[in-house]
């Protein structure tokens, strides 16, 4: 049962578990937290209006100083690199809380906030706006765009949202439902909204923050797990006009392709596999970055849809773009060149994690490259002029590829792509997912949370675009991966680290390794620091060069957002916005606290309390539901296809921001009709099962359930 606002408690592990077990803008104040004392002048509207004329101009020479944050990754390189040195590594234990904001969510919190002369913007679960004074840490004004709860279902990895972009006193937000909306920066009024979905038919959504560049607004697309087509669309920043649009896969081949990039892709297709009907995917949902210089706007693509390339393209091929970057002219949306770091994707390696631009000096001579760890396990540097491969390294273990050879294509493994069982590693939660990484030129190194969540994969032969198939993850919620997902438990190991990687030499500098994967995105200065939240509630701060840890504070829940920071008049300060989720934080977590999404504040000195920390509070293992042991088997099935990917498996997981139903109360279980069948939770995001499910599933379903806690349950 999800849950949009109310408290909230639920791996892709679950599925290995259970093959074990069984075989609108508001300006109102927030509970703000800062230190007693005289209160700081409040930010005026003419100071607002000042700060957020933010253009090409004001983003380039913020490079000179880094006095503000006023783009996702700081600056058009995505570097996450900041010139400010007050906050640094001789005193950095100093560094206390000055302010917390209550962002009122109860679900994933991914954005970086953007901050202008002490006003910050930052996004909550749900696409919701906050704009907060710095100052005083105080909201100014709240933004609901108040997406339909039905969308909750869409969401393969909760209803996220990775923050705004900010243009001549305009703030832009791309809605989970697909919408970009233009508000004014100073009330938060809205001034324009463009539907950017082509086809409604289809469970298009948007996580990602938009980019502006050459004035326009970009932004790109997810979904693809349950069946579109990508593709990045661009937007004029003053009056919302379409500018152009490209898209990352072909269409149908019997219909004009839409340009000549779209004939060269479909030529890597096999049409036998209709793969137009399941979109094809290659959604970039999320890395966007822009060389003024070159005048070229990079974007990642995303996996197949389906996941399994023998169901969309039985005779292989290279199905592009999937998995690759790919450069476009900012004014025209026109295709210059594409690297695929991954050909024929059967994994779900997508390359739309975060990248950066550097100028770096490889080999004695200057190069112009893209510094890329996608979800495949490799680090790639790529030259941004033509998209060459300068170089690539494996930078944690994998068993997909070898390496690449000097074409620069990967050299798999006799076992990528068996007929049977393949524990996949790294996973399809990747060795780096969404969470940012950063770039410090000084050190050279390159800051990124590493992980594995094991997970195996199996080609389903009998997978249909669309069809409901008990014992297949999601597919009674839309999922469409043509996998089968651990249809033997994955040997792997999880686990979850911060790597500093020197790109140049392709070797590692020093790691820190953390108690799980899933761990925030990271922030590197001048002041020779790395920040970076962890999935068990700390927000950290280590040497650039060593690794070692000089400082640490206490978020509560786990944090996985990258943080920003900035200056405001002459002090500088550090933000993080804090809140549990994501595809992994669903169902799993490893901090025993729970909060809403809150911003915490900190700068040198600071002595404010934090907001209280709540522990979790799991009801007693499940007890009490009578059930026939003979449903279990065909629960267990319908249990996959409809609830695990949310709800984890029944008292083996432990919850994530969703319950685990092996830890609720007895009666919820009883009465199942009253919750799946438009129950109270739908207006919070949960999928009305109406008839999706029949009354007999229901008692199957807890055949399942309790029989699993029973199971488990320690014998007396």
């Amino acid at each position: 049962m999800t849950n949009r606002i109310g408290p909230s408690t639920g791996s892709t592990l679950a599925i290995a578990a259970i093959a074990l077990a069984f075989g609108g803008a508001t300006l109102v104040d927030s509970g703000t937290t800062r230190a007693q004392g005289a209160p700081p002048a409040a930010t005026t509207p003419a100071q607002i209006k000042a700060a957020t004329q933010i253009d090409a101009a004001a983003i380039q020479a913020n490079l000179a100083s880094s006095k503000d944050w006023p783009t996702v990754g700081l600056d058009y390189a995505e570097t996450r690199y900041s010139k400010l040195a007050g906050i640094n590594a001789g005193n950095v234990k100093d560094l206390g809380l000055v302010w917390t904001y209550n962002l009122e969510s109860k679900r994933g919190v991914e954005a970086t906030p953007l901050v202008v002369d002490g006003v910050m913007y930052v996004t909550a679960s749900w696409s919701v706006v906050h704009a907060i004074d710095v100052r005083t840490g105080k909201r100014l004004w709240s933004f609901d765009p108040k997406v339909p709860p039905s969308f909750g279902e869409k969401a393969c990895c909760d209803v996220v949202n990775r923050g705004v972009a900010l243009h001549k006193g305009k703030v832009y937000v791309a809605a989970f439902d697909g919408r970009l909306i233009a508000l004014d920066a100073v009330t938060g009024a809205k001034l324009w909204e463009k539907d950017t979905i082509i086809d409604h038919s289809r469970p298009y959504t948007i996580t990602g923050a938009p980019r502006v560049a050459s004035g326009k607004v970009i932004i790109g697309n997810g979904g693809a797990e349950y069946g579109v087509r990508g593709y990045v669309t661009a937007y004029d920043a003053e009056t919302g006009a379409p500018a152009w649009r490209w898209f990352c896969v072909p269409g149908d081949p019997s219909k004009p392709f839409e340009d000549e990039s779209m004939k060269k892709a479909a030529a890597t297709w096999d049409p036998a596999g209709e793969y137009w009907k399941a979109g094809g995917g290659g959604t970039p949902w999320d890395t966007i970055a822009f060389d003024p210089e070159l005048k070229l706007v990079y974007i990642g693509t995303g996996n197949g849809s389906p996941w399994s390339q023998k169901r969309r393209s039985p005779k292989g091929g290279d199905n592009l773009y999937l998995g690759s970057i790919v450069a476009l002219h900012v004014d025209t949306g026109a295709y210059a060149w594409h690297y695929q770091e991954t050909p024929g994707d059967n994994w779900d390696y997508t390359s739309t994690q975060p990248m950066i631009l550097a100028d770096l000096k490889i080999g004695g001579a200057p190069r112009k490259v893209i510094l890329h760890a996608p979800k495949n396990g490799f680090f790639f540097v790529i030259d941004r002029t033509n998209g060459k491969l300068v170089s690539v390294k494996n930078f944690v273990e994998v068993n997909w590829a070898e390496g690449f050879d000097k074409t620069g294509r990967p050299i798999e493994t006799p076992q990528a792509r068996p007929d049977g069982p393949f524990d996949a590693i790294p996973g399809p939660y990747g060795a780096h997912n969404w969470h940012p990484m950063s770039f410090n030129p000084t050190t050279g190194l390159v800051y990124l949370p590493a992980q594995n969540v094991p997970l195996g994969l199996m080609d389903d032969k009998e997978w249909k675009y669309g069809a409901v198939l008990p014992g297949r993850a999601g597919t009674g919620t839309g999922w469409n991966t043509g996998m089968i997902i651990n249809a033997q438990p994955p040997r792997s190991k999880p686990f979850g680290r911060l790597l500093a990687w020197d790109p140049v030499h392709q070797k590692e500098a020093w790691r820190v390794e953390h108690v799980s994967p899933w761990n925030g995105g990271t922030l590197t200065t001048a002041g020779n620091l790395v920040f970076q939240g962890t999935a068990d509630g700390r927000f950290v701060a280590f040497d650039a060069r060593t690794g070692k840890k000089l400082w640490e504070s206490p978020t509560g829940t786990g944090a996985m957002a990258g943080a920003a920071t900035y200056q405001v008049d002459g002090k500088q300060y550090i933000s993080i916005a804090v809140g549990w989720g994501g595809a992994y934080g669903m169902s799993q977590r490893t901090s025993e606290k729970i909060g809403p999404g809150t911003v915490f504040t900190y700068a040198l000195g600071g002595k404010a309390s934090p907001p209280p920390f709540v522990s979790v509070k799991l009801e007693g293992l499940l007890t009490g539901v009578k059930y026939d042991p003979k449903q279990a088997p065909e629960g267990l099935a319908l249990y996959v296809s409809h609830c695990v990917l949310c709800h984890g498996v029944p008292g083996v997981d432990r919850g994530g921001n969703i319950p685990n139903l092996g830890y609720v109360k007895p009666e919820i279980i009883t009465e199942l009709d009253k919750y799946v069948f438009n129950g109270p939770y739908v207006k919070d995001g949960m999928p009305d099962f109406t008839n999706r499910l029949k009354p007999a599933d229901l008692d199957k379903l807890r055949a399942f359930i309790q029989g699993t806690a029973d199971s488990i349950r320690p014998k007396k």
